[in-house]
């Protein structure tokens, strides 16, 4: 039984740019590699798909940045509240305990 070679992101992205910027082939690229032609253009169409995502970035970091500190400050309020009823509740269970109940 052959075994699946697992290939790392690096290494995909720097063949298809051998590739797409003209210092080899589609045909070298596979050929020295040993890939089979159409998971090389399973990669490329992955990469030229994706690649408009390096430019949206920064729009996104600064909602999932803005999202982030609403969550902050609501862990923050809720940590306020619990700190609260614990002492409400200290304080409630300590007078009752005064009072013989």
């Amino acid at each position: 039984m052959k075994t699946r070679r697992i290939f790392d992101p690096d290494f995909k992205a720097k063949i298809i740019l051998e590739e797409l910027t003209g210092v080899k082939s589609a045909v070298e690229v596979c050929r020295e590699h040993q890939l089979s032609s159409q998971v090389f253009a399973r990669w490329k169409a992955e990469f030229l798909e994706r690649a408009p995502e390096l430019f949206a970035t920064p729009r996104s970091r600064g909602d999932e940045q803005q999202r982030i500190a609403e969550l902050e400050r609501l862990v923050g309020r809720l940590t306020m509240e619990l700190e609260i009823a614990k002492k409400a509740s200290s304080i409630l269970t300590s007078l009752s305990t005064r009072n013989g109940r």
